[in-house]
């Protein structure tokens, strides 16, 4: 490759050109693994969402899926407004987020929560060294409690609250705007479909839950 011209990859090269990536082509004639290491930065575009047994990585290449996806079923979600959201006013901008999406609100009432109902609420995280600072944050002051319903309330409401510590939760979702501290994260969603029905019967007494249709529904859903 030290004369003439050279052809790389189906592409004619000059002398200078070839002989410049002399070095670099003698590297893939070393052996196969060092063959595969150099030729993997070419690999097609198409292997990027599959796992290949021929191509060994330390990073799998699994498509990322969220923790929780949106049914299309209806369902029902509790939402809570924390102390910390009722005492700087943001009760309204929060509600309004909901509305806004086209969610359905059966449930609201304004809630001093006593002790027993908190630890009953958070018993998940008992063994957990922040419950008792959690319970006693949870009880502070009063709470605005909310049952949403909608075709994929749930992971939808977890989406639009944003991730638990605000500072790793998206611009536009209530605790990416909102908040700065998890221990301040102003409002709590249900974690899933059955603890959405759980936590509300936990919250609302019978009779406290509205059945209602709005007038606005054949435009928010076919």
């Amino acid at each position: 490759m030290d004369s003439g011209v050279a052809v790389f990859g189906g592409a004619t090269l000059t002398p200078s050109v070839s002989s410049s990536l002399a070095t670099n082509v003698r590297l893939f004639h070393l052996s196969p693994h060092r063959r595969t290491s150099h030729l993997a930065a070419f690999r097609s575009t198409s292997h990027l969402f599959t796992h290949s047994s021929s191509f060994k990585s330390p990073l799998k290449p699994h498509i990322f899926l969220p923790h929780l996806v949106a049914s299309l079923e209806v369902e029902e979600t509790y939402i809570m407004i924390k102390p910390d959201g009722v005492q700087r006013g943001l009760v309204g901008e929060i509600i309004s987020r909901f509305e806004k999406k086209g969610f359905k609100l059966t449930a609201l009432k304004l809630f001093e929560c006593p002790k027993e109902l908190a630890e009953e609420h958070y018993k998940d995280l008992q063994s957990k060294p922040f419950f008792p600072k959690l319970i006693s944050y949870i009880t502070s002051g009063p709470v605005v409690c909310m049952a949403w319903e909608g075709v994929g309330v749930v992971a939808s409401a977890r989406k639009l609250i944003g991730a638990t510590n605000p500072l790793n939760a998206e611009p536009g979702t209530i605790r990416g705007d909102l908040a700065v501290q998890t221990g301040r994260n102003v409002v709590h969603g249900s974690d899933s479909p059955e603890n959405g029905k759980r936590e509300i019967a936990l919250w609302f007494k019978e009779g406290e839950v509205c059945e209602w249709a709005p007038i606005l529904e054949p435009w928010l859903k076919e």
